[in-house]
């Protein structure tokens, strides 16, 4: 299996008029979060049924598909890692881990982020040291910063909202919107679990957090309580 044989399917299925929509959907315009970013337009239901038919690439030619300009070669090579990582036993899942880590400069858009970062890093680090969590939120780079908190939801998953709550308190001042998303959408998965401690949270900070992350955290509050913690 081949990276090549890859990219001629996805070729196969690509549309022009669906790659222009995505161009503008996902902002690749000069000074835009994408800026640069190119697609093929190919869905991502397609992109999922082609990631099966390789999830037995090796990591040398996912790694072509991780560093090609194209989006979907991009979200396909990360597909078929995550495929192999939930196949993995914990050595294995410890090397995927490492090759994820090292090829985090290709987790450059935020569907790649929110795809991937919950599913392996967020996974990997349930029973292991998470420094490099608060590394990458505390990079210059945006994607980094959205990947140290959207890894979190894995450990919400199991009730731990530790990590989340800390690295929300780091990113209180980002200046990037898909950060205040990503962090009030963390926070609402929170509530969804334990609403008193999103509660809390929310009572100590809502007059420090964007107006963006406090409205995402207040999805699944009742249209009283957001009214109120929206006029305050």
């Amino acid at each position: 299996m081949k990276a090549e044989q890859v990219k001629s399917e996805l070729k196969k299925m690509a549309d022009r008029k669906r790659a222009a929509v995505s161009h503008r959907f996902f902002k690749t315009g000069p000074g835009e979060y994408g800026h640069g970013d190119l697609f093929l337009g190919v869905t991502v239901p397609d992109q999922r049924k082609i990631a099966r038919k390789f999830t037995k690439l090796k990591y040398p030619e996912i790694e072509k598909l991780l560093l090609s300009s194209w989006h979907e070669h991009r979200l396909t090579g990360l597909l078929i890692l995550i495929d192999q990582y939930e196949k993995a036993d914990l050595a294995d899942r410890k090397n995927i881990f490492n090759f994820y880590c090292r090829h985090l400069d290709s987790v450059n858009n935020w569907d790649l982020v929110d795809v991937s970062a919950p599913r392996i890093m967020g996974d990997y680090l349930i029973n292991q040291e998470r420094k490099i969590l608060y590394k990458l939120a505390g990079s210059k780079n945006l994607w980094h910063r959205r990947i140290s908190i959207v890894a979190t939801l894995a450990f919400i998953r199991n009730h731990d909202f530790r990590d989340t709550l800390k690295i929300t308190r780091m990113l209180l001042k980002d200046d990037q919107d898909l950060i205040h998303k990503a962090a009030g959408w963390m926070l609402r998965e929170v509530g969804k679990r334990d609403l008193l401690t999103a509660k809390e949270f929310i009572d100590q900070y809502h007059s420090e957090m964007p107006r963006t992350m406090l409205r995402y955290s207040l999805e699944r509050f009742s249209a009283e309580e957001r009214k109120y913690y929206l006029k305050r």
